[in-house]
């Protein structure tokens, strides 16, 4: 699996292309600016970019912006960002499009390798990665009673924040500690509520969920 992964501290670099390798992914460009990031991305066709949110140049959003630029070029291009703060407008517009893997963590929430070498896969493969963190902001924008969030129970809101980080019925069933055919019921209400088709994809069904408790759709 080829990455590219883009981060301005050389220890956190060195860390991460070290660990990614050890677990057989091959690196396929480590930089440290937008600008690298760009013309990697562009030139290199990685399954996977692991991508902080701010590199030099200017410090911003430039490891965003280089993604986002690049999945227009290349719809479905997998993004996984990592970030100390939840950015919420630069994660509204990497789930808008609703193709392709996409994840965001944050870094000091990021506690063990394999969850972190999970979460690439997880993007790599298509799926979703996000820290419940993130989620929770995400879903807060939509909680007033004027919106179609607050149709949702406490039990559907907590199956949606969990679907979100990219689990599936089964992996719910067992974390809530009830059987999948309650979560079937549960996330077949969800969607009758926020009048959207229930998919069997699940990582479509979340991207699609966050695009609409998002943007109102």
């Amino acid at each position: 699996m080829r990455v590219v992964l883009a981060e301005d501290l050389f220890l956190l670099r060195d860390g991460l292309v070290r660990l990614l390798q050890a677990h057989g992914f091959e690196i396929v460009a480590a930089v440290e600016s937008g600008p690298e990031l760009a013309a990697a991305l562009a030139e290199l066709d990685p399954d996977v970019a692991v991508v902080d949110v701010r590199l030099p140049p200017t410090h911003s959003d430039e490891g965003l912006q280089c993604a986002l630029d690049a999945r227009r070029k290349r719809p479905g291009l997998p993004v996984l960002v990592l970030s100390q703060h939840v950015e919420q407008l630069y994660a509204r517009e990497l789930l808008a499009d609703g193709s392709g893997g996409v994840g965001y963590l944050l870094k000091d929430r990021v506690f063990d390798a394999e969850q972190f070498v999970d979460a690439v896969r997880r993007v790599a493969a298509g799926g979703t990665a996000m820290d419940p963190q993130v989620i929770q902001q995400l879903l807060a924008r939509r909680s007033g009673d004027d919106r179609p969030l607050a149709r949702l129970t406490p039990r559907e809101r907590e199956v949606l924040e969990l679907m979100a980080q990219g689990r599936s019925n089964a992996a719910i069933a067992g974390k809530l500690v009830v059987t999948e055919r309650a979560i079937a019921k549960h996330t077949a209400n969800i969607f009758g509520k926020l009048g959207l088709e229930v998919s069997d994809d699940d990582n479509r069904r979340v991207l699609a969920v966050l695009a609409y408790l998002d943007h109102g759709r």
